[in-house]
C-alpha cells in the first residue's frame, strides 16, 4: 500500500497519509457562526471541455443531481460518513485523529501531467499548469517514474494543501473525491515559500485501520517517507531550478501538528469566502456557502460552463 498525496487550497501537500502545520484557529467540525454549509452525503463526477494535453482543457465538478460546483469551495473539507444505501450514518462520538477529509484528486500516480484546481477561474476546475506558454510536465527522476503518489488536493483551504496518498497499487483518476486519513505532513520550501506536503491513507485501503500516525508508516511502508522526501527534493532540477529544501531538517511533523494546520488553512478560507480578506485574484464563486457573497445559483454556474463550452468548440 502507498501513500496519496493531496495538495490543499492553502499551499499544503497530503500524502496518502496526511501533514498540515500547526494553527491557533478553531476546530474545523464546529459550527461557523456566519457560515453555513450544504452538507448533504453525494458523489461527484466530472464533465471534460476541450482536450487533455491541451491548454484549454478542464475538467468541471457536478453532482450526482447534474449541479455544477466548485471542488474547491463546494465540497466539503470534512467527509460525511455514509452507509452503503449513501444514507448518512449516525456520527459515532470520535475524536480528531479519527476524522476523514476529502481529498480531490489532481494527479494520478505514475502520471507526468502537473493538474491543478484552477484556483483563479470560475468553478475552479482543474486544468494542466501553464508556465511560460507551455504545458507542465514533471520530470522522471530516477528510479521514479512520475509523480510517485496519488497526489491531490484538500477543499476549502484557503492556499491549497496538497496530498500525497498511501495506498497498495491503486491508481486514482483525475477529479476522483475520495476519503482520506491524515497521519502527517512535510514543510517543504518551494522557491522561498512553505509548502506543506501532507501524508495520508484512502480510508478504503485495507490497511488503513492500522496506519494511525506518521511512526506507523515508518514501520510498515519502510523508504516511503524517505522516497518523498529525495522526489520532493530534486524534481525540479531537470528543469534547471536548485533542489528544493525543507523545514523541521527534512523531518516529516505529527498527525496533530498536520491537523492544526488543516484548521488554520481552513480558517483563512472562511474568511476569502465571507469576503473577509483579500482574495489577491482567487475566483470565489460557490454554490453552497450560505453566508458567501460570492454564493450562486444553479443557473448560474450552468452558465459558467456552458459558456466555457461555447468557447473552446
Amino acid at each position: 500500500m502507498r501513500p496519496l498525496l493531496l495538495r490543499c487550497s492553502l499551499g499544503c501537500l497530503v500524502t496518502g497519509f496526511g501533514s498540515f502545520s500547526a494553527s491557533r484557529s478553531k476546530v474545523v467540525t464546529q459550527a461557523a457562526p456566519l457560515l453555513c454549509y450544504l452538507r448533504k452525503t453525494m458523489h461527484y463526477q466530472t464533465e471534460q471541455r476541450g482536450h487533455p494535453n491541451s491548454p484549454d482543457y478542464r475538467l468541471y465538478f457536478k453532482t450526482s443531481e447534474g449541479k455544477y460546483v466548485s471542488p474547491f469551495h463546494d465540497i466539503p473539507l470534512i467527509a460525511e460518513t455514509q452507509q452503503d444505501n449513501d444514507v448518512p450514518a449516525k456520527k459515532p462520538k470520535r475524536n480528531e485523529s479519527e476524522v476523514l477529509y476529502n481529498m480531490v484528486v489532481e494527479v494520478p500516480r505514475w502520471s507526468n501531467a502537473k493538474m491543478e484546481i484552477a484556483t483563479k477561474e470560475a468553478l475552479n476546475p482543474i486544468k494542466q499548469d501553464v508556465k511560460k506558454g507551455k504545458l507542465r510536465y514533471v520530470a522522471n527522476v530516477f528510479p521514479h517514474k512520475g509523480y510517485i503518489w496519488n497526489y491531490g488536493a484538500l477543499p476549502q483551504v484557503r492556499k491549497q494543501l496538497s496530498v500525497e496518498v498511501c495506498q497498495d497499487d491503486i491508481v486514482c483518476s483525475p477529479g476522483q473525491v475520495i476519503q482520506v486519513k491524515v497521519l502527517g505532513i512535510l514543510a517543504m520550501i518551494d522557491e522561498g515559500e512553505m509548502d506543506w506536503k501532507v501524508i495520508a491513507i484512502n480510508a478504503k485501503d485495507p490497511d488503513a485501520k492500522n496506519l494511525n500516525s506518521i511512526d506507523d508508516v515508518r514501520k510498515s511502508r519502510p523508504g516511503h517517507l524517505e522516497a518523498t522526501v529525495d522526489w520532493f527534493r530534486k524534481y525540479k532540477v531537470p528543469d534547471g531550478k536548485p533542489e528544493n529544501q525543507f523545514g523541521f531538517n527534512g523531518q516529516f511533523k505529527d498527525k496533530d501538528f498536520a491537523v492544526e494546520i488543516i484548521k488554520s488553512t481552513h480558517e483563512h478560507w472562511r474568511a476569502l469566502v465571507q469576503k473577509q480578506t483579500n482574495p489577491g485574484g482567487i475566483e470565489c464563486k460557490n454554490v453552497s456557502c450560505c453566508e458567501s457573497p460570492f454564493k450562486c445559483s444553479a443557473d448560474d454556474a450552468r452558465e459558467v460552463v456552458q459558456s466555457v463550452r461555447t468557447l473552446q468548440r
